[in-house]
């Protein structure tokens, strides 16, 4: 991992408002490292109630206690989350609904790179399950919470988080193959810096993100919900998301040497994240990270391509996560 100085995070922080009660409760996936890590640290030291959701591990157990020590008076909720699992999705879901009867915002963080082609134990793709499917799941079972947050809060979020490789997918639309029962079947483990099918599998996940979350505004909005659905990217991001992953001699040199240039820290990588879940200002159906899929920069709105918002595409998404994860999703 290449250490990169954060340059705009603390400030961006000060500059958000603190949340207005402990009883707002903010639902996490992925928070043992990275930008899940810094998002739940942020809500945390800003007065909200922060449920992380994990697969349980000496790990999770690590992070927790980080969490911890650095926001003493924090209120940190950990739930066992294996995403590449649905019964542990619907087990957390049933532990969240036993403790809450309203939540304020869901953040889907959590998110895998590059891993080799294999399935989970439903059968589907581990980048697709772990980075959409279980969190389809998890928002379509925490929608009525979500919605009742609103009630009582005036508004309620969905933040889900993408990446600049929704715009490197290579046929530049959403394939039904990829979130279909074809693990261990979608192009096998070729990988190089940002090509082979690991990436491409990958690629797909993150435009399942950014469809998913202009999906879900065109349905809140159809509604007149008040539950605000946004999407978020890191740029170039220095977490541990590929750490799994060695380029070869050249690019390992390559990323070492123009990292601290082009890439950004974790805290600056969660900011479009944050903005999401903590700005008065963010506004639903937007995409927030640095500008014109940039690696490094502030949060600010990036316009979606055609094949993010396309209807045909969020009709597919939709029928086909239903399908998998045997929820009806009606808003």
């Amino acid at each position: 991992m290449v250490n990169v100085n954060t340059q705009w995070y603390h400030q961006f922080c000060e500059d958000l408002p603190d949340v207005d009660t402990k009883d707002k409760i903010f639902v996490i996936t992925g928070t043992t490292s990275g930008t899940g890590f810094v998002a739940a640290r942020t809500v945390a030291a800003k007065g909200g109630t922060v449920v992380l959701l994990n697969r349980m591990s000496s790990r999770s157990k690590d992070s927790l206690a980080k969490l911890q020590q650095a926001v003493p008076c924090g209120t940190f909720v950990p739930i066992q989350c294996d995403l590449q699992n649905f019964a542990s999705v619907t087990n957390a879901i049933e532990t969240i609904k036993n403790r809450y009867d309203k939540i304020y915002c869901l953040a889907n963080n959590a998110g895998i790179m590059a891993t080799p082609d294999k399935a989970t134990v439903d059968g589907y793709d581990t980048q697709m399950q772990t980075n959409h499917l279980s969190h389809f799941l998890l928002t379509a079972e925490l929608y009525p919470l979500l919605e009742k947050g609103a009630e009582e809060w005036g508004e309620a979020r969905i933040v889900n988080h993408s990446s600049f490789g929704r715009n490197e997918v290579t046929s530049k639309q959403l394939e039904q193959k990829y979130l279909e029962k074809n693990g261990g079947n979608l192009g096998g483990d070729s990988v190089g810096f940002m090509s082979g099918a690991c990436f491409e599998r990958y690629f797909q996940t993150k435009l399942a993100n950014s469809v998913f979350s202009y999906g879900l505004h065109d349905k809140l909005q159809a509604k007149g919900s008040k539950v605000r659905a946004m999407d978020a990217h890191p740029g170039g991001s220095t977490t541990s998301l590929g750490d799994n992953l060695d380029y070869g001699f050249f690019w390992n040199m390559a990323l070492k040497l123009v990292g601290p240039y082009r890439m950004q820290s974790p805290e600056d990588g969660a900011m479009g994240l944050i903005k999401g879940m903590l700005d008065p200002e963010a506004e639903s159906g937007v995409l927030y990270g640095p500008a014109n899929n940039a690696t490094k920069g502030l949060p600010v709105p990036n316009p979606p391509e055609p094949y993010e918002n396309d209807p045909e595409s969020i009709d597919m998404l939709w029928r086909t996560s239903e399908a998998a994860t045997g929820v009806k999703f009606e808003i």
